[in-house]
């Protein structure tokens, strides 16, 4: 069966139970022609399709009988002066991909399909909201979890991935499946990076090459920070690799990856070591998980 792609509810749903996944979790019936519901994988983006975006599908492909791909660029989730109106938006070449890669279903809604004009009730990501990644973009989580939600109640998937470079989002988007009881499996998938190390994102084509160059200081200043070995150490080793380029620092961070919380000294177990940096006009992030023993 060829890529099915839907824009609106309606055409969501004829895909649904084309793809034999209208039933409810757990079983009853399919497709048209009856038979056990096959399972479905979700894959939220926005789209601007990379290796990383693909790795995520490969995941998905692996741990359901259907795939499904959201192409959306959310507008609740940028703050004034970001770059919504610029982010890059490559819908035929992300069908391409979804195509190569056997995905069975695009669902790319407009914002007007995804939102009502007199929409008032959101998701609040609370105090992990706040924090890091969310001091910094004020409101962003709260974008990020409401529309999540809302691809999880029209889509309806048993499972969904999610990348581990958006470390903070990931653990927020756990956090609300368990205290909002949503049915849904959260998959966390490894970062993928460029050759020279770079991290994977839609927002390194606005790079110059000598942007490049110097966006190569983040991951560089993240191996030096994971090869040491307290907290205290591993913060003062990686902003001290990322002082020696030309770059607006926002945070370096060890923080507790369910919690998002900066951990203490003498702390042990697994964290993530996370960077916000700006290279030029482009702000990029990226992460390392370590164990301290």
């Amino acid at each position: 069966m060829d890529l099915i792609v839907a824009t609106n509810r309606r055409e969501l749903e004829e895909a649904r139970a084309l793809l034999g996944v209208a039933g409810r979790p757990g079983g009853g019936p399919g497709g048209p022609g009856g038979g056990e519901r096959r399972t479905l994988a979700l894959v939220p983006t926005m789209g601007a399709l990379h290796e990383g975006h693909l790795s995520l599908i490969r995941i998905a492909k692996a741990n359901a009988d259907v795939v499904a791909v959201s192409i959306f660029v959310n507008p609740l989730q940028f703050g004034p002066g970001e770059d919504f109106a610029r982010y890059p938006r490559t819908f035929e070449a992300d069908l391409a991909a979804c195509r190569t890669e056997g995905v069975n279903l695009v669902f790319a809604p407009s914002a007007e399909e995804m939102y009502a004009p007199d929409r008032q009730v959101s998701v609040s990501a609370g105090r992990m909201g706040t924090i890091v990644e969310g001091e910094f973009r004020p409101g962003h989580f709260d974008g990020v979890l409401t529309v999540v939600l809302k691809l999880f109640n029209l889509v309806r998937p048993d499972v969904a991935v999610f990348g581990q470079k958006d470390a903070q989002q990931l653990a927020l988007i756990r956090r609300m499946v368990a205290d909002l009881d949503v049915p849904v499996r959260v998959i966390g998938a490894p970062i993928v990076r460029e050759p020279d190390g770079l991290a994977m994102s839609s927002r390194n084509r606005y790079l110059s090459p000598d942007e490049r160059e110097i966006a190569l200081t983040i991951s560089r200043a993240l191996r030096e920070g994971a090869a040491q070995r307290t907290p205290r150490e591993m913060v003062a080793a990686t902003r001290r690799v990322l002082d020696s380029a030309p770059l607006k620092v926002d945070y370096v961070v060890l923080a507790d990856p369910a919690t998002f919380e900066e951990v203490a000294e003498g702390f042990t177990g697994e964290a993530v070591l996370a960077v916000a940096a700006h290279v030029g006009t482009t702000r990029l992030i990226d992460n390392v998980t370590v164990t301290l023993s």
